[in-house]
């Protein structure tokens, strides 16, 4: 199998090329030419978000390139099974809808540190902003330059090293020219595009599997000349050939292991067996969904606690088309190119293979322009959460606004370093799959935070310094066990360690049991900072809130039925 920048042609480095300078003249024109606003609520919106706007911007957060090159890996490799991390979230959604935001919400908090600082008090909140950093910086600043590097290095045939460092580089000039705003004004139309072009990878692959030749043929044309006629004929395809797109989908089954179309695996399973998902994706699945900023901060900024919930119900519905437009491809390419060396490269093989040139091109644009706005974004956020929360709040409040800026240009610089750090050493975890690296690292991650939110919320005797010893300790040790699993004594090598998920249920089940104990040692009142947060009682939404979960959990339900009989 030839390497995939083999199939690349000028014009398609042309496109990155011009799609980039496109960018960077957007940025400078926000940066410098365009009145700023002032006064803007910008952080929540002002709480005008309607269900619409959460829905969609839930999804697009957990969309990205790298969600895109690991499921289309995960896919290629074992099937729909790593569907579960997007079907089995509708669970864990629900939870943040009738229990996290009514609570998030009725303490009026633009933040999750704010408000678990109203539940626990201020050290509670200074421990949260600590270990804000620690996530920022692994899972979503790592972990996307890790993905990042796989991806540049496919395509310009570059060391991950050397992938990983012009990736900051880029990233950092983008900042410099204000691409930074460029990118931020850009985000929704690249989410859409990414979107848009899974959806025709999946039909192209499907087509072509059923015996379809013409989209192959414009991708070896060599040239950009057949890009119109390449929508032209996809649309007339679409519309009229939908006995060509069921052989497709006919001989897709056919052609694959049975196992490939089920969700729960047996218990013998090296991948991914049932029983270490039913019992270890919840512990992700609260934190992820229910606890993290970045994922809950669209609900914080509802225009009520009715278009927040059914927000979060239009994200579970969206979550549906994860398989289709993530994993499929990943399947339709292991029937297409059954002998790729690395899995990896499944969802580039299929861009390559079946888009035409100049159209290739614009989807790598994309694909770097938004990882580079993660990036961007992740820096920032590691700069302004030291800077603000940390920085000026503990250690010098009267700081002057030269001394912020500088602070913040130089936690940019040192985060930037650390995350090069970091990733070099992701790339050096052996035996697991780029899809299992991401969800082992945040199996690690996930079950300090979900056990603190799960006791804070819903035992109102949980005390402060269980919480901080639970964020403390149970972290250390969460962190230790998985810096053990993934390098000391890594699971390909020695094999008594269960399947990371069991091991993540494990942690967590320990930290829970801490937390008790610790609250039930804690007999004296005044260990618990906690301020008067007025908890209310859990009550079910009414009937317009209830309906629509009632009906994406009978589908939910269906699909598991439909994707467990093979």
């Amino acid at each position: 199998m030839e390497d995939i920048y083999t199939f690349l042609k000028p014009v398609d480095f042309a496109v990155v090329g011009i799609y980039l300078l496109v960018l960077i003249a957007i940025g400078y024109w926000v940066s410098f030419i365009k009145k700023r606003n002032t006064g803007e609520n910008l952080f929540l919106a002002g709480h005008s978000l309607g269900w619409g706007s959460i829905g969609f911007t839930m999804w697009g957060t957990n969309v990205g390139p790298s969600m895109l090159i690991a499921s289309a890996s995960i896919g290629y490799t074992t099937g729909v099974v790593a569907g579960n991390f997007g079907w089995y979230a509708f669970v864990f959604i629900f939870l943040l809808a009738v229990v996290f935001a009514p609570r998030y919400l009725g303490a009026r908090v633009l933040t999750l540190p704010e408000f678990m600082g109203k539940r626990f008090g201020q050290s509670t909140r200074n421990i949260l902003a600590w270990y804000t950093l620690m996530t920022i910086l692994i899972s979503w600043l790592s972990l996307t330059l890790f993905a990042g590097s796989i991806l540049v290095s496919q395509m310009l045939n570059l060391p991950s090293w050397l992938s990983v460092i012009v990736l900051v580089v880029i990233a950092a000039f983008f900042t410099v020219a204000g691409g930074l705003k460029a990118v931020a004004y850009t985000n929704v139309f690249q989410m859409l595009l990414l979107i848009v072009v899974s959806f025709i990878l999946t039909v192209a692959g499907i087509m072509k599997i059923g015996g379809l030749e013409t989209i192959s043929e414009y991708s070896s044309a060599g040239n950009g000349t057949y890009l119109y006629q390449f929508f032209t004929d996809f649309g007339n395809l679409l519309r009229s050939s939908w006995h060509q797109f069921a052989t497709g989908v006919k001989v897709l089954y056919e052609e694959t292991p049975s196992s490939y179309w089920n969700l729960f695996l047996p218990l013998d399973d090296r991948n991914y067996p049932w029983l270490a998902i039913i019992l270890g994706y919840p512990v992700m699945g609260v934190w992820f969904w229910c606890t993290d900023q970045s994922m809950v901060q669209s609900v914080l900024g509802a225009r009520n606690l009715q278009q927040g919930q059914l927000g979060a119900n239009f994200t579970g519905w969206l979550k549906i088309f994860d398989v289709a437009l993530f994993i499929i491809p990943g399947i339709a390419c292991f029937v297409l190119f059954p002998d790729l060396k690395d899995p990896d490269e499944a969802y580039m093989t299929m861009v390559t293979r079946l888009f035409p040139v100049g159209m290739t091109g614009l989807i790598m644009a994309v694909l770097i322009a938004a990882l580079i706005s993660t990036i961007d974004s992740a820096l920032n956020s590691l700069s302004t959460v030291f800077t603000m929360d940390i920085f000026v709040k503990k250690y010098k409040p009267a700081a002057t606004q030269k001394e912020i800026i500088y602070i913040g240009r130089l936690v940019t610089v040192i985060g930037a370093i650390l995350a090069v750090l970091l990733t070099l050493a992701i790339e050096s975890i052996k035996g697991l799959k780029l899809f299992d690296i991401f969800q082992a690292i945040l199996g690690f991650l996930a079950p300090p935070m979900s056990v603190v939110f799960l006791f804070g919320v819903l035992w109102k005797k949980t005390t402060t310094r269980a919480a901080n010893v639970a964020l403390t300790a149970g972290t250390a040790f969460s962190l230790g066990t998985g810096v053990f699993y993934l390098w000391i004594f890594p699971s390909e090598k020695y094999t008594f360690w269960p399947h990371f998920l069991l091991v993540s249920f494990l942690l967590f089940l320990v930290i829970a049991f801490m937390t008790y104990m610790f609250t039930r040692l804690d007999n004296n009142a005044s260990l618990n900072e906690q301020s008067s947060l007025d908890y209310g009682k859990l009550s079910l939404p009414g009937k317009k809130i209830l309906i629509p979960w009632i009906l994406l959990i009978l589908t939910m339900m269906g699909l598991y039925i439909i994707f467990n009989g093979h």
